[in-house]
């Protein structure tokens, strides 16, 4: 987050208006790809914001590869959230409202794979159970998404 990094040494935790995009990727039994990450240390969404000059699936790509070794021969946009419901505060205590593309990443290539520090652990789960510990904001996008109930 390179860029966010930069404003925020200048801004601040104050709310950032910060565009980005989410990337589902879902295995042969239908089970969704969520990572525990290491600031909430909850189960969230691959993704992450865009860098200068990147598009939406630009970064959905680049996040995939860089949070979970992965790689995609498609992406489908699937919605775009914004607006007050999108507000989100960091652990540490940083304030967003995103905009945030999600897409449904397919022929995926690789194995996943912790890559970064933003991540302790990569495990796929069933929709149709309750997920413990997932991200408020995580389920909020995948109850919006109509991907569970």
């Amino acid at each position: 987050m390179g860029y966010i990094m930069e404003l925020r040494k200048l801004v601040g935790s104050r709310p950032l208006i910060m565009a980005g995009s989410c990337v589902l990727v879902f295995n042969e039994q239908g089970h969704l790809l969520l990572q525990r990450r290491t600031d909430s240390l909850d189960w969230g969404t691959l993704g992450g914001s865009l860098e200068p000059g990147e598009s939406l699936e630009e970064a959905a790509a680049r996040e995939l590869y860089e949070e979970a070794g992965l790689r995609a021969g498609a992406y489908k946009l699937i919605t775009v959230f914004s607006g007050q419901d999108m507000y989100y505060k960091y652990p540490h205590g940083d304030e967003v409202y995103n905009v945030m593309a999600v897409y449904e990443a397919t022929e995926i290539q690789g194995e996943p794979m912790v890559m970064d520090d933003e991540g302790l652990e990569l495990r796929y789960f069933d929709l149709t159970m309750p997920i413990p510990e997932i991200n408020p904001f995580t389920e909020y996008v995948l109850k919006k998404a109509g991907y569970i109930n």
